[in-house]
């Protein structure tokens, strides 16, 4: 049995439970993962962006219950040291948080145009200013980092906690066609083709469509 349970709402759809789900697996963690089911209520507003407050994805670990990207990271950061989310050197590991933190507390404009949907595909989709703005700061993100490393990884020759954290915005890279500069380009096709992530894609292609809502626009 897993020691472990991670509980997320869907993996097509939700880009906290993708993040969630790959710290949990770069930490080497031996967990479960339970999905709750689309027609629950808390799972559909959190899904449509309409619940003031995520509780997923979350961890239980024995007798501790963990939720929040960011809080799952930091726990496992000192239970799991091995997992190396961060990098040792002292000025990239600051550089790493604060960049983890603005994606978990900004980019808004971005999540509402752009929801995270792994099956879709929107070629030529126009791009309002508000989420241009966001996707310009994210690729400056990506350039910051990239010029400071051989890469190919955000903060060197491994993934860290931030490419958990932008792993989302690279598969809505695809989903709405969004045009790149070629070494922005590069990172997110070794994103997209990174183990976990195809691993998740495929599990993700086998979930059954409950959440319509998120279409209608499109």
């Amino acid at each position: 049995m897993a020691a472990a349970t991670l509980t997320i709402s869907s993996r097509n759809y939700s880009s906290w439970s993708l993040r969630g789900w790959l710290i949990c697996r770069m930490a080497g963690l031996d967990f479960e993962t339970e999905v709750l089911s689309g027609a629950d209520a808390s799972t559909r507003a959190e899904l449509l962006h309409l619940s003031p407050s995520f509780l997923v994805p979350r961890l239980r670990h024995g007798d501790v219950v963990v939720w929040d990207t960011l809080a799952i990271a930091e726990y496992l950061n000192e239970t799991v040291p091995r997992a190396g989310f961060l990098p040792e050197d002292a000025v990239a590991r600051a550089h790493c948080r604060s960049i983890s933190g603005e994606m978990h507390g900004g980019f808004i404009n971005l999540r509402s145009a752009l929801p995270m949907n792994l099956r879709a595909h929107h070629p030529h989709f126009r791009i309002f200013n508000g989420a241009r703005g966001d996707i310009d700061r994210i690729v400056a993100i990506f350039d910051a980092c990239l010029g400071r490393t051989d890469g190919p990884y955000l903060f060197g020759a491994r993934p860290s906690l931030a490419d958990a954290m932008y792993a989302p915005v690279c598969t809505r890279f695809r989903t709405y066609d969004v045009s790149l500069p070629p070494f922005a380009a590069a990172y997110r096709d070794l994103i997209l083709s990174w183990p976990l992530m195809t691993e998740w894609a495929e599990d993700a292609a086998r979930e059954p469509e409950e959440i319509e809502e998120l279409d209608m626009e499109f």
